[in-house]
């Protein structure tokens, strides 16, 4: 009896020394990445909800990250720094072939999981074609900016424009609201960002000018092809469960109405739908008929 109340004592023991090497109640972090569509600060305001939502549907800590730019967001990812991210479609394109992530959805606005790059300028400024901007100052957002940068440089190259050769000056404004406002002001002829749809109803400019009398006075003369839409990736380490649950929840936040204000806040999105690699192969190509290596893409470093 007493030696078996001995291997009882023993046997618990070593129970408990073993889970002493795997606290139950250690922290886990989420980390989740936005690339700078505006200024930081804004996104992150707008992202708040969203991380609020995150953390106690999760029961985790969420710690939100926006870079400088958009190739800051991949290289988190790349080193590993990032669990999940909401990327452009060029950042996406270049983030799957620098770091171990994968897609899970895409974005919807108003029905479509497509949107636009748009050539802009001032109502007033005679600017009619896009052979008409040779000569002018011209402005790109983030180098990395599927619609403001990529495609843009696609349509040029399919009109035989060389902006380095034919814009008499380019500069990178970092930012939809940074070129609209460059626009506005005339400090560029012209310049590139997006548009939800080709018809001038939903886009950069009627976002950040707000006012009837400042949007008349900018001038879409050209529209892309539809763009397969920005999207939500998850690091290939991230916990499978957890990465289940992260998708069930923004497919959630895309059925409730105050889900898609926050989302619409955020990204001027509506909601997401599921997404695969393939979705992408057209920003691809995209790239190498703007000939942008993948490889040259990656060139800044987060500070």
């Amino acid at each position: 009896m007493n030696c078996s109340r001995r291997n009882l004592a023993l046997l618990i023991l070593l129970l408990l020394l073993a889970g002493c090497g795997k606290p139950a109640n250690s922290p886990k972090i989420l980390r989740v990445g936005f690339v700078p569509s505006e200024d930081a600060q804004q996104v992150i305001q707008n992202a708040q909800p969203i991380v609020d939502i995150l953390q106690k549907q999760l029961g985790m800590e969420v710690q939100p990250f926006v870079a400088t730019d958009y190739t800051g967001v991949v290289e988190a990812l790349r080193v590993n720094k990032l669990d999940v991210a909401f990327l452009t479609p060029a950042s996406y394109v270049l983030a799957k072939s620098e770091a171990n992530v994968r897609v899970v959805l895409k974005s919807e606005r108003k029905g479509s999981p497509y949107y636009y790059a748009a050539i802009i300028t001032r109502a007033d400024s005679g600017i009619k074609s896009l052979e008409d901007l040779r000569g002018k100052t011209f402005a790109f957002g983030d180098p990395l900016s599927t619609s403001a940068n990529v495609f843009p440089r696609k349509m040029f190259h399919e009109h035989g424009i060389d902006p380095v050769r034919d814009f008499k000056q380019i500069l990178y404004s970092g930012g939809h609201d940074a070129t609209v406002l460059a626009v506005l002001n005339g400090k560029v002829d012209a310049g590139a960002t997006y548009a939800n749809s080709p018809d001038s109803q939903d886009t950069a400019w009627t976002r950040y000018l707000k006012t009837p009398e400042n949007i008349k006075k900018i001038r879409a003369i050209a529209f892309s092809e539809p763009i397969p839409a920005d999207n939500l990736v998850l690091s290939g380490s991230l916990d499978e469960g957890i990465a289940k649950k992260v998708e069930e929840i923004f497919l959630t936040l895309s059925r409730d109405p105050q889900g898609k204000k926050m989302l619409r806040d955020l990204y001027q999105i509506d909601g997401f739908v599921p997404a695969t690699d393939k979705d992408y192969d057209s920003v691809r190509q995209a790239f190498a008929i703007a000939g942008i290596p993948l490889k040259q893409a990656l060139q800044k470093k987060p500070s």
